[in-house]
């Protein structure tokens, strides 16, 4: 369980990490990612571009 936690803390790292690079290739500005402010804070929730890098990922597993 400890493997699944550290696995988790860094693809977040990665993510947040690649952001801005995600950003400018179109990611994040997608139908379906809802960017929204409460409680003064800018909240950011993915969800197309995350189901569309999920995908990519799995076509790539799958080829390799």
């Amino acid at each position: 369980m400890i493997r699944w936690f550290v696995v988790i803390i860094v693809a977040l790292v990665l993510i947040s990490g690649l952001s801005p690079l995600l950003q400018k290739l179109g990611f994040g500005r997608l139908p379906g990612d809802f960017r929204f402010r409460l409680f003064g804070r800018e909240w950011f929730i993915p969800i197309t571009s995350t189901v569309l890098m999920s995908v990519v990922v799995g076509v790539i597993a799958h080829l390799i």
